[in-house]
């Protein structure tokens, strides 16, 4: 019988455990036993692709010089891309809208409001983002005087992000009123995002382990996601620590609710909201 149409072939405990170093060496990522399934069948399904039958024999392939690093770029796109929404977790959006309508009724608008969509993944939570900006400005009368840097560890996400076309699955979970502000239709049943919100946008693939390397400018607002779960405690707080040096004072931090745990940082203080895990900077 042909391989490709056999099921994928079980990694053994040893290759599992060569896999999970690989993936937390390159990305951060660390995998639990229970999402063996899941890293096996990512990997069959390219090893198909290739016509190759051994994981030892892909693993090497990964892991040699410049074709190594080309090839991973691939297989990492398959493992970290996930489903995700807009307005995805209402009330973080909520709150980072009235976090800027405040800031408009206090006249504390003096420069550029400045955020940061950390694992973007295929654009809707910065598109989303930039929609709330919109509305406030537009509201206020106020001219949109604001930039959103989106990045994502994945190319092929970004590609998608950067292109701002979705089914209508996916649009039609959106308010009709925003729908109709931010939309255009195309054929297919399918939308694109509007220009408007484009221009405010740079995409950037970027890998938050090498936080470090990413650009270092002011933040207003930090919105961070579904990311920190993969990663081991001690490296989640290093991040946050990294995040909290990159915030403008009063500038907040919302991230996923339970992802960090017993986070403390001297210039860090946590918000109480209700169903919102977020952090301001005195």
């Amino acid at each position: 019988m042909i391989w490709s149409l056999q099921a994928a072939p079980d990694l053994t405990d040893q290759q599992f455990s060569q896999w999970c170093k690989l993936l937390e060496q390159r990305a951060g990522i660390c995998l639990s036993d229970q999402q063996r399934i899941f890293l096996q069948t990512q990997v069959a399904m390219r090893m198909r692709e290739l016509g190759q039958d051994d994981y030892s024999q892909y693993y090497n392939r990964l892991v040699d010089g410049v074709s190594g690093m080309m090839e991973w770029t691939v297989l990492i796109d398959r493992l970290v891309v996930k489903e995700t929404s807009f307005f995805r977790h209402k009330p973080s959006f909520d709150y980072a809208r009235n976090y800027l309508q405040n800031k408009v009724n206090n006249s504390e608008l003096k420069e550029s409001f400045d955020i940061w969509s950390v694992g973007c993944s295929t654009g809707e939570e910065p598109y989303s983002l930039a929609m709330i900006m919109n509305d406030i400005y537009g509201l206020a009368r106020i001219d949109p005087y604001y930039g959103i840097t989106a990045t994502d560890i994945s190319r092929a996400a970004l590609a998608i992000a950067r292109a701002g076309v979705y089914p209508q699955r996916k649009v039609e979970l959106v308010d009709k009123a925003v729908r109709q502000r931010y939309f255009e239709p195309r054929e297919n049943n399918r939308f694109t995002v509007k220009p408007e919100l484009k221009e405010r946008i740079c995409f950037n693939q970027g890998n938050v382990l090498n936080i470090k390397d990413l650009p270092t400018i002011n933040l207003d607002l930090i919105f961070c996601q579904n990311v920190l779960i993969y990663f081991r405690k001690w490296l989640r707080h290093e991040i946050m620590n990294a995040f909290a040096e990159r915030l403008k004072p009063g500038g907040i931090i919302i991230c996923g609710l339970g992802e960090v745990v017993d986070w403390t940082h001297p210039n860090i203080d946590r918000l109480s909201v209700d169903e919102v895990q977020a952090y301001v900077r005195k």
